[in-house]
């Protein structure tokens, strides 16, 4: 069995038709996604319009990310403790909120935290950021402790997370993998591809790659730019040079 695993899309069609296109490609039977569909995006509304409708899919797995979480709990005070920190991420989040149907946000609001599946004989575990919590980072060079400790109390064989926008992977002492699978719509690595993943189940075992996807990174970098609120622009150049997010 093939599964393609997405995460991280954050509004950005281009780049999921994109992925969507090479996910048919290769046949994949199954697609997980782990979340942050909208937030801080060229297109939000259309994103999660999409995500709905793939949903209805029996083959299709769906979790919530913590940008999800943003837009389905938002508040004047979430959104001033956001902008403390990410002053843009906190405009682009109260201008989601107010072009986002309200049925849309309910949906957001109802996803599942996490998801345990069972492929074959491999027992997986859907998270964002990890299992003890959406907004934790698994990034790469951590140290395999730091990662373990964040699985304590898990028993699943895999698991899948996103978030950090950078992809990676980790083989733990307990002989428990961790997938980090990138970002589809606002990847962080040094070449912005849009990024997911394909796993394939046979034997008892499985297979991990990353796949690396180019898509009209010009065409939504000019519409999140044309979007009105502050930062929009930023944010934009971002989906061109990533690098942009440490100025």
């Amino acid at each position: 069995m093939k599964v393609a695993i997405i995460s991280d899309i954050h509004g950005n069609m281009q780049a999921l038709e994109s992925v969507l296109a090479d996910i048919k490609a290769e046949k994949c039977d199954k697609i997980f996604c782990l979340g942050d569909l909208a937030m801080a995006g060229p297109e939000p509304v259309k994103a999660v319009k999409l995500i709905k409708k793939m949903a209805e899919d029996e083959n299709f797995y769906l979790i919530q990310g913590n940008t999800d979480e943003f837009i389905a709990n938002y508040s004047p005070e979430l959104k001033e403790k956001i902008a403390s920190n990410f002053p843009v991420m906190a405009a682009a989040l109260e201008n989601d909120v107010k072009i986002m149907p309200e049925k849309d946000i309910k949906f957001l609001k109802n996803l599942p935290k996490q998801l345990e599946l069972k492929v074959e004989e491999t027992k997986i575990l859907l998270v964002h950021g990890s299992p003890r919590n959406n907004g934790e980072n698994i990034f790469p060079d951590l140290p395999i402790e730091k990662v373990e400790e964040m699985l304590k109390g898990v028993d699943a064989d895999l698991i899948f997370c996103g978030h950090t926008h950078i992809p990676c992977g980790y083989q733990t002492n307990t002989e428990q993998t961790v997938v980090n699978d990138g970002s589809v719509g606002r990847p962080f690595t040094s070449e912005p591809k849009a990024c997911y993943v394909i796993a394939e189940f046979k034997d008892k075992k499985f297979n991990i790659m990353h796949k690396f996807i180019d898509y009209d990174k010009q065409k939504a970098s000019e519409i999140l730019a044309k979007r009105p609120f502050k930062g929009s622009e930023k944010l934009a150049q971002m989906l061109i040079n990533p690098e942009l997010r440490h100025i």
